[in-house]
């Protein structure tokens, strides 16, 4: 399901962007924001069905080439390496890059094995960190070149954390830590980057209406690094929220991604992907060019930090 863009625009006209998870919720509004505003898009999917759906749709609304989709589980070790240079084959260059891709694997510390643990690091740290890695070469040639042509261009990383990488998450240890990590990954290469002009910054999402804030269902799994998982939150917890789903009438996109009453909320509900996507944008283009190494709080005014 690709949202209605925010904003059109010549923004990001000439650029390249990779986008991890790219193909629905959160990753989907934002590789179809980035490609209404001019980019040429790389969605990196697990999912190879869903990837060329995003593409198809995308181009549909862009224009043909605006998209393209790269299908490989980017916990895989050269995964990223291959996504890197694959976008550069495509499109010729890269210039912003969101690390978007993850998945919840929840449960209390006291009877998390240590395979959940690492699960959680695998994608929402070891695989922004490997990208970073892969990405760094071609960012310091590209600012040598533009050095050498008089030109000042700004190249863009984002990492989709959370709040509960600055507050924790009761029954998600791994997924906070995780989340917390990349944080300091971020300032990090915030601090390395500078100097090639490449901003990096990340954003805290709160409650984001999305398929993750849904029952597990035998319909949403996650096939990535040997294993299949459930995504969604688990029953119990499904319940205390008071959030049902009929298992013979799944949810349609629109109702899942619909933004939900939150009463510790200020705003009084939870975002939309569209939203999100919105700050995404953001740090990806010319208007955030003096903002690097900052977490920017996207969660409606939550009371909850």
């Amino acid at each position: 399901m690709v949202i209605e863009p925010t904003l059109r625009s010549t923004l990001l006209d000439g650029q390249v962007a990779i986008v991890t998870g790219g193909s629905r919720g959160i990753g989907g509004a934002t590789s179809a924001l980035l490609a209404a505003n001019g980019a040429k898009v790389v969605i990196a999917e697990v999912d190879k069905a869903k990837a060329e759906e995003a593409v198809a749709e995308i181009e549909a609304a862009c224009g043909a080439g605006s998209a393209s989709a790269f299908v490989a589980d980017l916990v895989a070790p050269g995964a990223c390496d291959e996504l890197v240079s694959y976008a550069q084959s495509w499109y010729g260059g890269l210039d912003i890059v969101v690390n978007n891709a993850g998945y919840a694997w929840d449960g209390r510390v006291h009877s998390m094995t240590d395979d959940q643990f690492q699960a959680m690091l695998d994608i929402h740290l070891v695989v922004p960190f490997r990208l970073a890695r892969a990405c760094a070469p071609v960012f310091r040639a590209a600012a040598q070149a533009d050095a050498a042509n008089g030109i000042l261009r700004h190249r863009k990383t984002v990492m989709v954390s959370s709040m509960a990488g600055l507050i924790g998450l009761d029954g998600a240890a791994n997924y906070a830590s995780a989340k917390a990590g990349v944080l300091g990954l971020m300032r990090t290469l915030a601090q390395e980057w500078g100097s090639m002009h490449v901003n990096v910054n990340a954003v805290a999402f709160g409650v984001i209406q999305t398929r993750f804030g849904l029952p597990q269902s035998e319909r949403e799994v996650i096939r990535t690094g040997g294993r299949e998982i459930q995504v969604g939150m688990p029953a119990k917890q499904a319940r205390r929220l008071g959030i049902t789903v009929d298992p013979d009438v799944p949810p349609t996109d629109a109702e899942m991604y619909a933004a939900k009453p939150m009463p510790f909320v200020s705003l009084g509900r939870t975002g939309t992907i569209g939203e999100a996507a919105d700050a995404i944008f953001w740090l990806c283009s010319p208007l955030s060019n003096y903002v690097t190494g900052q977490v920017v709080p996207v969660n409606g005014g939550s009371r909850l930090g």
